[in-house]
């Protein structure tokens, strides 16, 4: 199975780049994973609603242009479906199961995401009703693969 964790934005954190090299590097026996970030927008500290909207609208192009006609696209969003981690598993068995090519799991900017992604998408979900920065949210996301990983193949992980 094929994974693409697209991301807003760069990890600037010494600390968040190690955690994002352990799980890629763990998860590589059990799926072919990618990341891929695209670039963030300057918001300005007093955006209107209207120039907030923009800065999405931008980010959300940049988002659009990496995704390929039959990636399955899961965003994460806190108004998304949650799950607890044999849920996620689970699902993420049902994924790799369907014949998708690529799950592709969006993670949008400071701001959120576009309209434009959240109609692209199959579906959203969410790991809390808490706003998490983008930077830990990646780190999350891939620590739950694993952790589904572990579990699809009946091998202890700690709870």
């Amino acid at each position: 199975m094929k994974i693409l964790v697209l991301c807003v934005g760069k990890i600037k954190e010494q600390f968040y780049k190690d955690a994002v090299a352990e799980y890629q590097k763990r998860l590589g026996r059990y799926c072919k994973l990618e990341i891929l970030e695209v670039q963030d927008e300057k918001t300005p500290e007093r955006a209107g609603p209207a120039e907030r909207e923009q800065i999405k609208e931008r980010e959300g192009i940049r988002i659009l242009s990496k995704l390929r006609e039959d990636d399955y696209v899961v965003v994460l969003s806190i108004q998304g479906r949650m799950m607890d981690s044999i849920d996620f598993a689970e699902h993420l068995n049902e994924l790799f199961q369907s014949g998708n090519q690529r799950v592709v799991f969006v993670i949008g900017g400071s701001l959120g995401l576009s309209r434009a992604v959240l109609l692209r998408a199959r579906e959203q979900i969410s790991f809390s009703s808490m706003t998490f920065p983008h930077q830990l949210m990646r780190v999350i996301l891939l620590e739950q693969v694993y952790r589904g990983c572990r579990i699809i193949h009946h091998q202890p992980y700690h709870k």
